[in-house]
Protein backbone atom coordinates (compact mmCIF):
# COMPACT_ATOMS: atom_id res chain seq x y z
CA UNK A 1 0.00 0.00 0.00
CA UNK A 2 2.98 2.23 -0.54
CA UNK A 3 2.09 5.72 -1.57
CA UNK A 4 -1.43 5.48 -0.13
CA UNK A 5 -3.19 8.84 -0.28
CA UNK A 6 -3.81 10.32 3.17
CA UNK A 7 -7.55 10.80 3.58
CA UNK A 8 -9.29 13.87 4.96
CA UNK A 9 -11.00 13.81 8.34
CA UNK A 10 -14.50 13.46 6.85
CA UNK A 11 -13.38 10.52 4.69
CA UNK A 12 -11.72 8.86 7.71
CA UNK A 13 -14.91 9.20 9.74
CA UNK A 14 -16.92 7.68 6.86
CA UNK A 15 -14.51 4.73 6.66
CA UNK A 16 -14.69 4.10 10.39
CA UNK A 17 -18.50 4.23 10.51
CA UNK A 18 -18.73 1.93 7.49
CA UNK A 19 -16.36 -0.47 9.20
CA UNK A 20 -18.51 -0.62 12.30
CA UNK A 21 -21.42 -1.69 10.11
CA UNK A 22 -19.24 -4.33 8.43
CA UNK A 23 -18.16 -5.68 11.80
CA UNK A 24 -21.74 -6.05 13.05
CA UNK A 25 -22.77 -7.79 9.90
CA UNK A 26 -19.73 -10.08 9.70
CA UNK A 27 -19.25 -11.13 13.31
CA UNK A 28 -19.29 -14.82 12.38
CA UNK A 29 -16.36 -14.32 10.01
CA UNK A 30 -13.83 -12.80 12.41
CA UNK A 31 -12.33 -13.22 15.86
CA UNK A 32 -11.72 -11.01 18.92
CA UNK A 33 -10.54 -11.05 22.49
CA UNK A 34 -11.82 -10.63 25.99
CA UNK A 35 -13.00 -7.43 27.60
CA UNK A 36 -9.93 -5.48 28.53
CA UNK A 37 -8.24 -3.77 31.45
CA UNK A 38 -8.11 -0.29 30.00
CA UNK A 39 -11.37 -0.70 28.07
CA UNK A 40 -13.74 -1.87 30.82
CA UNK A 41 -16.94 0.13 31.45
CA UNK A 42 -16.56 3.04 33.82
CA UNK A 43 -17.64 2.00 37.36
CA UNK A 44 -20.90 3.43 38.69
CA UNK A 45 -19.98 3.23 42.39
CA UNK A 46 -16.85 2.82 44.49
CA UNK A 47 -17.94 -0.75 45.28
CA UNK A 48 -17.33 -1.63 41.62
CA UNK A 49 -13.78 -0.27 41.62
CA UNK A 50 -11.03 -2.91 41.59
CA UNK A 51 -7.33 -2.16 41.90
CA UNK A 52 -4.64 -3.74 39.72
CA UNK A 53 -3.55 -5.79 42.74
CA UNK A 54 -7.08 -7.10 43.37
CA UNK A 55 -7.35 -8.31 39.77
CA UNK A 56 -4.31 -10.54 40.29
CA UNK A 57 -4.82 -14.30 40.61
CA UNK A 58 -8.56 -14.18 39.89
CA UNK A 59 -10.35 -16.91 37.94
CA UNK A 60 -12.47 -15.83 34.98
CA UNK A 61 -16.21 -15.53 35.76
CA UNK A 62 -18.76 -17.82 34.15
CA UNK A 63 -20.93 -16.33 31.39
CA UNK A 64 -24.23 -16.94 29.62
CA UNK A 65 -23.81 -18.91 26.37
CA UNK A 66 -25.27 -17.98 23.00
CA UNK A 67 -26.56 -21.49 22.20
CA UNK A 68 -28.07 -22.86 25.44
CA UNK A 69 -29.83 -25.70 23.60
CA UNK A 70 -26.54 -27.03 22.28
CA UNK A 71 -25.10 -26.74 25.78
CA UNK A 72 -28.10 -28.66 27.08
CA UNK A 73 -27.46 -31.48 24.59
CA UNK A 74 -24.01 -31.95 26.07
CA UNK A 75 -25.29 -32.30 29.64
CA UNK A 76 -24.84 -36.10 29.69
CA UNK A 77 -21.38 -36.05 28.06
CA UNK A 78 -18.21 -36.47 30.15
CA UNK A 79 -17.21 -33.20 31.89
CA UNK A 80 -14.27 -32.68 29.52
CA UNK A 81 -16.80 -32.14 26.67
CA UNK A 82 -19.87 -31.09 28.66
CA UNK A 83 -18.14 -28.06 30.19
CA UNK A 84 -16.40 -26.93 27.01
CA UNK A 85 -16.37 -23.16 26.50
CA UNK A 86 -16.08 -21.59 23.05
CA UNK A 87 -15.99 -17.82 22.62
CA UNK A 88 -16.03 -15.68 19.50
CA UNK A 89 -15.14 -12.03 20.13
CA UNK A 90 -14.97 -9.72 17.10
CA UNK A 91 -13.31 -6.36 17.48
CA UNK A 92 -12.62 -3.38 15.26
CA UNK A 93 -10.37 -0.52 16.31
CA UNK A 94 -9.51 2.86 14.78
CA UNK A 95 -6.48 4.75 16.15
CA UNK A 96 -5.11 8.19 15.25
CA UNK A 97 -2.22 9.97 16.98
CA UNK A 98 -0.55 13.26 16.09
CA UNK A 99 2.69 14.11 17.93
CA UNK A 100 3.82 17.68 17.30
CA UNK A 101 7.10 17.29 19.21
CA UNK A 102 8.34 14.45 17.00
CA UNK A 103 6.45 15.69 13.92
CA UNK A 104 4.83 12.27 13.45
CA UNK A 105 1.35 10.92 12.80
CA UNK A 106 0.20 7.35 13.37
CA UNK A 107 -3.04 6.03 11.96
CA UNK A 108 -4.66 2.67 11.30
CA UNK A 109 -7.97 0.89 11.34
CA UNK A 110 -8.02 -2.85 11.99
CA UNK A 111 -10.54 -5.67 12.12
CA UNK A 112 -10.02 -8.91 14.00
CA UNK A 113 -10.15 -10.28 17.50
CA UNK A 114 -10.02 -13.76 19.03
CA UNK A 115 -11.53 -17.23 18.99
CA UNK A 116 -11.01 -19.05 22.29
CA UNK A 117 -11.53 -22.65 23.40
CA UNK A 118 -11.43 -24.07 26.91
CA UNK A 119 -12.23 -27.67 27.77
CA UNK A 120 -13.91 -28.99 30.86
CA UNK A 121 -12.00 -31.03 33.44
CA UNK A 122 -10.80 -34.54 32.57
CA UNK A 123 -10.97 -36.74 35.67
CA UNK A 124 -11.64 -33.48 37.51
CA UNK A 125 -7.91 -32.73 37.29
CA UNK A 126 -6.79 -31.75 33.76
CA UNK A 127 -8.02 -29.16 31.24
CA UNK A 128 -6.82 -27.66 27.96
CA UNK A 129 -7.31 -24.33 26.25
CA UNK A 130 -6.25 -22.21 23.31
CA UNK A 131 -6.89 -18.72 21.88
CA UNK A 132 -6.38 -17.66 18.28
CA UNK A 133 -5.86 -13.92 17.73
CA UNK A 134 -5.91 -11.93 14.53
CA UNK A 135 -5.64 -8.30 13.44
CA UNK A 136 -6.06 -7.35 9.79
CA UNK A 137 -5.63 -3.99 8.14
CA UNK A 138 -8.68 -2.17 6.84
CA UNK A 139 -6.88 1.15 6.49
CA UNK A 140 -3.29 2.15 7.26
CA UNK A 141 -1.06 4.51 5.26
CA UNK A 142 2.54 3.32 5.12
CA UNK A 143 3.80 6.72 6.27
CA UNK A 144 1.59 6.58 9.41
CA UNK A 145 2.86 3.41 11.04
CA UNK A 146 3.23 3.05 14.79
CA UNK A 147 -0.32 2.59 16.13
CA UNK A 148 0.48 -0.94 17.37
CA UNK A 149 -2.83 -2.16 16.01
CA UNK A 150 -0.82 -3.95 13.32
CA UNK A 151 2.69 -5.30 12.92
CA UNK A 152 5.40 -2.84 11.88
CA UNK A 153 4.87 -1.86 8.26
CA UNK A 154 1.08 -1.81 8.75
CA UNK A 155 0.86 -5.58 8.21
CA UNK A 156 -1.86 -7.83 9.58
CA UNK A 157 -1.09 -10.93 11.62
CA UNK A 158 -2.62 -14.08 13.09
CA UNK A 159 -1.18 -15.98 16.04
CA UNK A 160 -2.07 -18.70 18.52
CA UNK A 161 -1.45 -16.48 21.53
CA UNK A 162 -2.56 -18.99 24.13
CA UNK A 163 -2.23 -22.76 24.21
CA UNK A 164 -2.16 -24.15 27.70
CA UNK A 165 -2.81 -27.00 30.06
CA UNK A 166 -4.23 -26.62 33.55
CA UNK A 167 -3.88 -29.01 36.45
CA UNK A 168 -6.33 -28.79 39.36
CA UNK A 169 -4.33 -29.77 42.43
CA UNK A 170 -7.29 -28.96 44.70
CA UNK A 171 -10.51 -26.95 44.44
CA UNK A 172 -8.59 -23.70 44.94
CA UNK A 173 -5.12 -24.54 43.63
CA UNK A 174 -4.22 -24.60 39.92
CA UNK A 175 -1.06 -25.17 37.90
CA UNK A 176 -0.95 -23.32 34.55
CA UNK A 177 1.37 -24.69 31.87
CA UNK A 178 2.82 -23.01 28.77
CA UNK A 179 1.16 -20.09 26.94
CA UNK A 180 -1.40 -18.32 29.08
CA UNK A 181 -2.74 -14.87 30.00
CA UNK A 182 -2.10 -13.11 33.32
CA UNK A 183 -3.42 -9.97 34.96
CA UNK A 184 -1.03 -8.57 37.57
CA UNK A 185 0.21 -4.98 38.06
CA UNK A 186 3.50 -5.25 36.10
CA UNK A 187 2.85 -8.39 34.06
CA UNK A 188 -0.53 -8.31 32.35
CA UNK A 189 -2.40 -8.41 29.08
CA UNK A 190 -2.05 -4.64 28.40
CA UNK A 191 -5.12 -5.01 26.22
CA UNK A 192 -5.42 -1.51 24.84
CA UNK A 193 -4.92 -2.45 21.18
CA UNK A 194 -6.28 -5.22 18.96
CA UNK A 195 -4.75 -8.21 20.75
CA UNK A 196 -3.32 -8.57 24.27
CA UNK A 197 0.01 -9.56 25.71
CA UNK A 198 0.17 -13.28 26.42
CA UNK A 199 2.93 -15.19 28.16
CA UNK A 200 4.83 -18.47 28.07
CA UNK A 201 5.64 -19.95 31.44
CA UNK A 202 4.62 -22.08 34.38
CA UNK A 203 2.66 -20.69 37.32
CA UNK A 204 0.74 -21.77 40.39
CA UNK A 205 -2.41 -19.89 41.46
CA UNK A 206 -4.37 -20.56 44.62
CA UNK A 207 -6.75 -19.26 47.26
CA UNK A 208 -7.45 -19.79 50.96
CA UNK A 209 -10.70 -18.74 52.63
CA UNK A 210 -12.62 -15.76 51.34
CA UNK A 211 -16.00 -17.52 51.27
CA UNK A 212 -19.16 -15.69 52.35
CA UNK A 213 -17.30 -12.57 53.42
CA UNK A 214 -14.69 -14.35 55.54
CA UNK A 215 -11.00 -13.32 55.39
CA UNK A 216 -9.27 -14.71 52.32
CA UNK A 217 -5.94 -14.89 50.55
CA UNK A 218 -5.31 -15.31 46.84
CA UNK A 219 -1.74 -16.07 45.88
CA UNK A 220 0.37 -16.99 42.89
CA UNK A 221 3.87 -17.41 41.60
CA UNK A 222 6.03 -19.09 39.01
CA UNK A 223 8.46 -18.58 36.17
CA UNK A 224 7.52 -16.74 32.96
CA UNK A 225 9.97 -17.16 30.10
CA UNK A 226 8.53 -15.31 27.10
CA UNK A 227 5.96 -12.75 26.03
CA UNK A 228 3.90 -12.22 22.89
CA UNK A 229 3.49 -8.46 22.79
CA UNK A 230 0.13 -7.14 21.71
CA UNK A 231 0.99 -6.35 18.06
CA UNK A 232 3.26 -9.34 17.46
CA UNK A 233 2.80 -12.84 16.08
CA UNK A 234 5.72 -14.45 17.93
CA UNK A 235 7.09 -14.83 21.45
CA UNK A 236 10.33 -13.28 22.67
CA UNK A 237 12.24 -13.63 25.94
CA UNK A 238 11.02 -11.37 28.74
CA UNK A 239 14.45 -9.74 28.94
CA UNK A 240 14.38 -8.93 25.22
CA UNK A 241 10.96 -7.29 25.58
CA UNK A 242 12.46 -5.18 28.36
CA UNK A 243 15.29 -4.07 26.06
CA UNK A 244 18.25 -6.39 26.78
CA UNK A 245 19.63 -8.69 24.10
CA UNK A 246 19.93 -11.74 26.34
CA UNK A 247 17.60 -14.61 27.19
CA UNK A 248 16.15 -14.25 30.66
CA UNK A 249 12.76 -14.99 32.15
CA UNK A 250 10.94 -13.53 35.15
CA UNK A 251 10.38 -15.15 38.53
CA UNK A 252 7.27 -13.72 40.17
CA UNK A 253 5.32 -14.28 43.35
CA UNK A 254 2.85 -12.51 45.57
CA UNK A 255 -0.46 -12.55 47.42
CA UNK A 256 -3.58 -10.48 48.11
CA UNK A 257 -5.38 -10.52 51.46
CA UNK A 258 -8.96 -9.32 51.62
CA UNK A 259 -11.50 -9.01 54.38
CA UNK A 260 -14.77 -7.26 53.78
CA UNK A 261 -14.07 -3.86 52.24
CA UNK A 262 -10.32 -3.96 52.93
CA UNK A 263 -7.60 -5.51 50.76
CA UNK A 264 -3.80 -5.42 50.79
CA UNK A 265 -1.24 -7.25 48.71
CA UNK A 266 2.14 -7.29 47.07
CA UNK A 267 4.06 -8.85 44.19
CA UNK A 268 7.70 -9.14 43.21
CA UNK A 269 9.14 -9.66 39.72
CA UNK A 270 12.78 -10.70 39.33
CA UNK A 271 14.63 -11.07 36.04
CA UNK A 272 18.25 -12.15 36.49
CA UNK A 273 20.76 -9.50 35.33
CA UNK A 274 17.86 -7.29 34.16
CA UNK A 275 15.51 -5.77 36.75
CA UNK A 276 13.66 -6.36 39.99
CA UNK A 277 10.21 -4.79 40.45
CA UNK A 278 8.39 -4.79 43.77
CA UNK A 279 4.79 -3.60 44.06
CA UNK A 280 2.40 -3.20 46.99
CA UNK A 281 -1.12 -1.82 47.20
CA UNK A 282 -3.90 -1.41 49.77
CA UNK A 283 -7.55 -0.35 49.42
CA UNK A 284 -10.47 0.37 51.73
CA UNK A 285 -14.04 1.36 50.84
CA UNK A 286 -16.30 3.12 53.31
CA UNK A 287 -20.07 3.22 52.79
CA UNK A 288 -21.48 6.43 54.29
CA UNK A 289 -25.10 6.14 53.13
CA UNK A 290 -26.99 3.96 50.65
CA UNK A 291 -26.11 6.49 47.95
CA UNK A 292 -22.73 7.77 49.09
CA UNK A 293 -19.46 5.84 49.36
CA UNK A 294 -15.75 6.66 49.66
CA UNK A 295 -12.66 4.69 48.62
CA UNK A 296 -9.07 5.15 49.82
CA UNK A 297 -6.09 3.45 48.15
CA UNK A 298 -2.30 3.61 48.24
CA UNK A 299 0.42 1.99 46.13
CA UNK A 300 4.20 1.70 46.12
CA UNK A 301 6.60 0.56 43.39
CA UNK A 302 10.33 -0.11 43.72
CA UNK A 303 12.47 -0.82 40.63
CA UNK A 304 16.20 -1.50 40.46
CA UNK A 305 18.82 -3.15 38.29
CA UNK A 306 20.25 -6.47 39.45
CA UNK A 307 23.47 -8.44 39.09
CA UNK A 308 25.20 -7.62 35.77
CA UNK A 309 22.98 -4.58 34.94
CA UNK A 310 22.39 -5.80 31.38
CA UNK A 311 19.29 -3.67 30.82
CA UNK A 312 21.00 -0.26 30.70
CA UNK A 313 24.66 -1.16 31.16
CA UNK A 314 24.78 0.56 34.54
CA UNK A 315 23.01 0.27 37.86
CA UNK A 316 19.81 2.20 38.59
CA UNK A 317 17.08 2.33 41.17
CA UNK A 318 13.86 4.28 41.49
CA UNK A 319 10.53 4.18 43.25
CA UNK A 320 7.08 5.69 43.16
CA UNK A 321 4.39 6.27 45.76
CA UNK A 322 0.75 6.88 44.89
CA UNK A 323 -2.47 7.65 46.73
CA UNK A 324 -6.02 8.14 45.56
CA UNK A 325 -9.51 8.70 46.89
CA UNK A 326 -12.81 8.22 45.15
CA UNK A 327 -16.19 9.58 46.17
CA UNK A 328 -19.23 7.96 44.62
CA UNK A 329 -22.78 9.31 44.66
CA UNK A 330 -25.74 8.01 42.62
CA UNK A 331 -23.79 6.89 39.56
CA UNK A 332 -21.19 9.66 39.67
CA UNK A 333 -17.62 9.21 40.92
CA UNK A 334 -15.04 11.90 41.68
CA UNK A 335 -11.49 10.53 41.68
CA UNK A 336 -8.42 12.36 42.98
CA UNK A 337 -4.97 10.81 42.54
CA UNK A 338 -1.37 11.73 43.28
CA UNK A 339 1.94 10.04 42.44
CA UNK A 340 5.56 10.98 43.13
CA UNK A 341 8.63 9.40 41.49
CA UNK A 342 12.18 9.47 42.76
CA UNK A 343 14.89 10.91 40.49
CA UNK A 344 16.94 7.74 39.99
CA UNK A 345 15.33 6.63 36.71
CA UNK A 346 12.14 6.60 34.69
CA UNK A 347 9.70 3.92 35.85
CA UNK A 348 9.44 0.98 33.45
CA UNK A 349 6.57 -1.36 32.58
CA UNK A 350 7.99 -3.59 29.82
CA UNK A 351 5.47 -6.45 30.25
CA UNK A 352 2.24 -4.63 31.05
CA UNK A 353 0.18 -1.51 31.11
CA UNK A 354 1.21 0.98 33.77
CA UNK A 355 -0.71 0.58 37.09
CA UNK A 356 -0.07 4.06 38.54
CA UNK A 357 -2.98 6.14 39.80
CA UNK A 358 -2.19 9.11 37.54
CA UNK A 359 -1.67 7.14 34.33
CA UNK A 360 -3.81 8.51 31.49
CA UNK A 361 -4.77 7.56 27.95
CA UNK A 362 -1.55 8.84 26.35
CA UNK A 363 0.99 9.63 29.08
CA UNK A 364 1.90 7.51 32.11
CA UNK A 365 3.31 10.43 34.14
CA UNK A 366 6.02 8.18 35.62
CA UNK A 367 9.25 9.92 34.64
CA UNK A 368 12.21 10.45 36.95
CA UNK A 369 11.40 13.04 39.61
CA UNK A 370 7.91 13.58 38.28
CA UNK A 371 4.98 14.42 40.50
CA UNK A 372 1.47 14.20 39.12
CA UNK A 373 -2.02 15.07 40.27
CA UNK A 374 -5.15 13.77 38.55
CA UNK A 375 -8.83 14.51 38.86
CA UNK A 376 -11.52 12.51 37.11
CA UNK A 377 -15.29 12.78 37.03
CA UNK A 378 -17.25 9.79 35.74
CA UNK A 379 -20.98 9.26 35.39
CA UNK A 380 -23.43 6.47 34.60
CA UNK A 381 -26.31 7.94 32.57
CA UNK A 382 -28.83 5.25 33.53
CA UNK A 383 -30.61 7.65 35.88
CA UNK A 384 -31.15 9.97 32.90
CA UNK A 385 -32.72 7.20 30.82
CA UNK A 386 -29.55 6.28 28.85
CA UNK A 387 -29.02 2.75 30.10
CA UNK A 388 -25.61 1.28 29.29
CA UNK A 389 -23.94 4.67 28.72
CA UNK A 390 -21.02 5.74 30.91
CA UNK A 391 -18.50 8.53 30.43
CA UNK A 392 -15.63 10.29 32.16
CA UNK A 393 -13.47 13.36 31.87
CA UNK A 394 -9.88 13.26 33.19
CA UNK A 395 -7.29 15.95 33.86
CA UNK A 396 -3.69 15.17 34.88
CA UNK A 397 -0.99 17.71 35.71
CA UNK A 398 2.62 16.49 35.81
CA UNK A 399 5.57 18.55 37.02
CA UNK A 400 9.12 18.27 38.33
CA UNK A 401 10.47 15.73 35.82
CA UNK A 402 14.21 15.50 35.29
CA UNK A 403 16.48 13.79 32.83
CA UNK A 404 17.68 10.75 34.84
CA UNK A 405 21.21 11.04 33.42
CA UNK A 406 21.86 14.79 33.71
CA UNK A 407 19.18 15.70 36.30
CA UNK A 408 18.26 18.65 34.08
CA UNK A 409 14.65 19.80 34.31
CA UNK A 410 12.12 18.53 31.77
CA UNK A 411 9.09 20.67 30.73
CA UNK A 412 5.86 20.14 32.66
CA UNK A 413 2.79 18.82 30.89
CA UNK A 414 -0.97 18.34 31.21
CA UNK A 415 -3.29 15.73 29.76
CA UNK A 416 -7.03 16.05 29.12
CA UNK A 417 -9.05 12.89 28.33
CA UNK A 418 -12.67 12.27 27.38
CA UNK A 419 -14.13 8.77 27.25
CA UNK A 420 -17.64 7.60 26.29
CA UNK A 421 -18.73 3.95 26.51
CA UNK A 422 -22.05 2.49 25.31
CA UNK A 423 -23.08 -1.09 25.97
CA UNK A 424 -26.59 -1.67 24.57
CA UNK A 425 -28.91 -3.55 26.92
CA UNK A 426 -31.25 -4.91 24.26
CA UNK A 427 -31.17 -8.71 24.13
CA UNK A 428 -30.38 -8.91 20.42
CA UNK A 429 -27.28 -6.73 20.96
CA UNK A 430 -26.13 -8.37 24.19
CA UNK A 431 -22.32 -8.44 24.36
CA UNK A 432 -21.84 -5.51 21.99
CA UNK A 433 -20.04 -2.34 23.12
CA UNK A 434 -18.91 0.93 21.52
CA UNK A 435 -16.23 3.23 22.86
CA UNK A 436 -14.88 6.64 21.78
CA UNK A 437 -11.78 8.09 23.46
CA UNK A 438 -9.86 11.32 22.98
CA UNK A 439 -6.71 12.49 24.72
CA UNK A 440 -4.79 15.77 24.47
CA UNK A 441 -1.30 16.12 25.95
CA UNK A 442 -0.08 19.70 26.27
CA UNK A 443 3.53 20.50 27.09
CA UNK A 444 2.82 24.09 28.04
CA UNK A 445 6.39 25.14 28.90
CA UNK A 446 8.86 25.98 26.15
CA UNK A 447 9.13 24.35 23.72
CA UNK A 448 5.32 24.10 23.68
CA UNK A 449 4.06 20.86 22.14
CA UNK A 450 0.79 18.96 21.64
CA UNK A 451 -0.20 15.32 21.19
CA UNK A 452 -3.70 14.49 19.92
CA UNK A 453 -4.94 10.90 20.34
CA UNK A 454 -8.30 9.61 19.07
CA UNK A 455 -9.69 6.07 19.25
CA UNK A 456 -12.89 4.26 18.29
CA UNK A 457 -13.41 0.67 19.46
CA UNK A 458 -16.20 -1.84 18.90
CA UNK A 459 -16.19 -5.14 20.79
CA UNK A 460 -18.67 -8.01 20.42
CA UNK A 461 -18.62 -10.83 22.98
CA UNK A 462 -20.24 -14.03 21.62
CA UNK A 463 -19.94 -16.94 24.08
CA UNK A 464 -20.98 -19.79 21.79
CA UNK A 465 -20.69 -22.66 24.30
Amino acid sequence: MKGTQVLGISERIFIVVAGLVITLGAGSLSWAQEAINLEEPTPSSVDQVTTSMERSFKEKPERVVLFPRLKEELKDAPPFFRDTKLDLKPRTYYFYNSDQENDTKSEAWALGGALSYRSGWFLDRFALGSVLYTSQRLYGPDDRDGTQLLKPGQHGYTVVGQIYGRVKLSEDLFLNLYRYQYDTPYLNKDDGRMTPNTFEGYTLLGALGGKDGSPGIRYGGGYVTKIKEHNSDHFVWMSQAAGAEVKRGVVLGGAVFSYGRFSIGGLNYYSDDIINIGYAEAKYTLPITDRLGVLFAAQFTDQRSVDSDLLTGSSFETNQIGVKTQIGYEGAILTLGYTKDSKGANLQSPWSSYPGYTGALVSDFNNAGQKAFSTQVSFNFMRLGLEGVTAYGLFVHGWGSVDPSTKASVPDENEYDIDVWWQPKWNFLKGLSFRVRYGLVHQYQEPKQYIHNFRMIVNYDLPLL
